[in-house]
């Protein structure tokens, strides 16, 4: 397995925290299950982004997608995101590493947002 996905959250004290993350990246390996998956943080749990990539190279991986898992593009996705890219492609400069924008930017989540929360309106 050559490609990877990484989910990018921020991390919480509480470790029920990542549950979502960690469904997400078992419906990911559910629907393609030669695309290898990691979950990554940026503080208070690990493996932190550059651990996971490292990790990830380590097994073979030569092509990740980094998925940030923010409602929106603040300053952890605008200027703390791309200061660990730039170590990780420093440390790994032949892996392919493809950024997507924050899940809560993608139409179809806002879409499905909106929709949960008028569902109990019906």
């Amino acid at each position: 397995m050559t490609h990877a996905v990484v989910l990018f959250g921020h991390g919480s004290r509480d470790p029920a925290w990542r549950q979502p993350m960690d469904a997400v990246a078992r419906r990911i390996v559910a629907r393609q299950p030669e695309v290898q998956v990691a979950c990554a943080f940026l503080e208070l749990q690990e493996p932190s982004l550059p651990a996971a990539l490292d990790e990830l190279v380590a097994r073979g991986v030569r092509s990740v997608r980094v998925v940030p898992m923010f409602l929106g593009a603040g300053r952890h996705a605008r200027e703390d995101l791309p200061v660990l890219l730039n170590q990780i492609r420093s440390r790994h400069p032949g892996l392919a590493l493809e950024v997507t924008e924050a899940v809560g930017e993608q139409p179809e989540v806002l879409d499905l947002l909106a929709q949960l929360a008028l569902r109990t309106l019906r």
